[in-house]
């Protein structure tokens, strides 16, 4: 939760209306195209360098723009603030930047915002720095010329900087928010409560855990192919709320329906159900730091540093289960960190380890925990698809194994501040990859925590040099073939060592009143300039 300063008289009136209008759904006006969406997660702030998190950023991105962003059909880097691109050395790129364009408080556009804002995704309150990592310095080379200079060959470069929004200097530095919000506080910041884009949406209004409004932003530099001037969401934790609301028609669009109703949407003639594969793996972490694991019946030792007793966490796991009773069938189970669409997956790489009770049991004897221990585990509600069945039901299965879990069920808005603050022994966490390369994943989740975004959400601090080493090569080799092998290798490295558990990669579904038409997008985000109203 999200604890603001006190609010003026004025303010609270305001906010008290807003409330009130969130506790219910309004139809839109014949006039306007207002789409109504709903999901599980949640905004937790507006700040655009504070918190990766995928909802989060995807509805960031209809309100600020970045340098670059993937085009939702071809899945190809397009230009957006910038207008183009060259390298003018293997360590410094040239970007050429579009003209004319205004924030949403009429300020114009300039390369002073650019260096502003990829320097400010550099500092401590950010987690961002994975994508800021391979960057040495950004310099100004006129008003609409900007160039970012590398530490190294950068192959990824382009990927990364679609992540990376622009703030307006003059209006951070005016409303106190040079730096972004740290998320793990309860700083209030400008930067945090309020907006100011270029994108094609303007944030009108942001009630926290109630319901934010965007609107169209009438003078936007782009083109807008979709007719939505009004966009509300709802976030509605419940899985059945969530869908009675659209069968009702009080909503538009789910983003996340419950696998199991996805038959009976399909067969009501007023909805529609857009579906396909997501680049994001959902998998458990654990705890390899810590000498004794808070809350663990194992004293004076960690039993998650012992590989034997990871495995046994592993083969332990029914996946098949999984996959046909709590995810009906709407899951790739897999054994790789990362999903087909990210450079460097392979065949060999999805094979899971079998799962086998009689293994795991011996696993944990041979570790000299034949009579199991007790352990903590973390789990989201309402972050990913059946996020806490699928942790109930993993720790019925390592019951069976001896492994008592302690489970904690925690709200999706309070889930990753804990995670980050290293309160977790064990704890289920999805990974998408918007650079669609293994590099994204393995520098956050599985690389020696350092400088550079190196480890930024590795939250179990796990260290393995021998990995470390391929995953640096990766960062800098510009060969194609070469590099893709170095990230295949890294891989690996994790599979054998089981610094995370995978567990599937998720399929989405979108439904949606029949009269709204979308672009799919696999990083499971709604473009919604795209967005058609019939």
């Amino acid at each position: 939760m999200q604890h603001l300063r006190k609010l003026s008289l004025t303010e609270h009136t305001v906010y008290v209306g807003l409330v009130a209008l969130a506790l219910c759904f309004t139809a839109p006006s014949a006039w306007s195209k207002t789409v109504r969406w709903t999901g599980a997660s949640d905004i937790t702030t507006w700040d655009i360098h504070s918190q990766i998190n995928g909802f989060q950023n995807g509805a960031h991105a209809a309100v600020y723009e970045s340098l670059v962003y993937f085009n939702s059909r071809t899945f190809k880097p397009e230009p957006m603030l910038a207008t183009g691109w060259k390298m003018v050395t293997p360590l410094q790129w040239r970007f050429t930047l579009r003209q004319g364009v205004k924030f949403h408080d009429g300020s114009d556009f300039t390369a002073d915002d650019v260096v502003y804002s990829l320097r400010r995704a550099t500092a401590k309150t950010s987690t961002f720095t994975a994508q800021m990592g391979s960057i040495s310095k950004v310099e100004k080379v006129d008003n609409f010329t900007v160039d970012v200079f590398t530490k190294a060959p950068d192959p990824v470069l382009l990927a990364q900087l679609t992540e990376l929004r622009i703030m307006s200097k003059a209006w951070a530095q005016a409303n106190d928010s040079v730096e972004p919000k740290d998320i793990n506080t309860n700083q209030d910041t400008a930067s945090h409560r309020q907006t100011n884009g270029t994108g094609p949406y303007i944030l009108k209004e942001w009630v926290p855990r109630q319901k934010f409004i965007l609107v169209k932003n009438p003078k936007w530099w782009g083109k807008m192919e979709g007719n939505v001037t009004e966009i509300v969401y709802t976030p509605i934790r419940s899985d059945t709320a969530r869908i009675n609301a659209l069968q009702e028609q009080t909503v538009d669009v789910v983003q996340d329906p419950n696998p199991q109703d996805l038959y009976r949407l399909q067969k009501n003639d007023d909805l529609k159900v857009v579906a396909g594969p997501e680049f994001r793996t959902i998998m458990l972490g654990m705890d390899q730091f810590r000498t004794e694991l808070i809350g663990s019946s194992v004293k004076g030792k960690n039993p998650l540093k012992d590989l034997r007793v990871r495995r046994a966490l592993y083969q332990a796991i029914d996946m098949a289960s999984l996959h046909e009773i709590i995810m009906r069938k709407q899951s790739q189970n897999t054994g790789a960190l990362v999903s087909p669409q990210i450079n460097g997956w392979t065949e060999k790489l999805h094979a899971r380890q079998p799962y086998s009770q009689d293994s795991a049991k011996k696993l944990l004897t041979q570790a000299g925990y034949a009579e199991g221990f007790t352990v903590d585990f973390a789990c989201s509600s309402g972050r990913y698809v059946n996020d806490s069945e699928i942790c109930q039901a993993i720790s019925g299965m390592w019951a069976k194994v001896g492994i008592k879990a302690r489970l904690r069920i925690i709200n999706a808005p309070l889930y990753l501040p804990m995670m980050q603050r290293y309160e977790a022994s064990i704890y289920l966490i999805g990974w998408g990859v918007p650079t669609f390369d293994a590099l994204y994943t393995l520098q956050s989740l599985v690389r020696t925590s350092g400088k550079g975004g190196d480890g930024n959400y590795n939250l179990g601090r796990y260290s393995n040099p021998a990995l470390d080493h391929f995953i640096d090569r990766a960062k800098t080799e510009s060969d194609p073939i070469t590099r893709t092998r170095l990230l295949t290798t890294a891989l690996q490295l994790q599979s054998d060592d089981v610094a995370m558990i995978p567990l599937h990669n998720q399929l989405i579904s979108w439904a949606m009143a029949k009269n709204i038409n979308v672009v799919f997008r696999p990083d499971n985000r709604i473009d919604w300039h795209l967005v058609r109203v019939d």
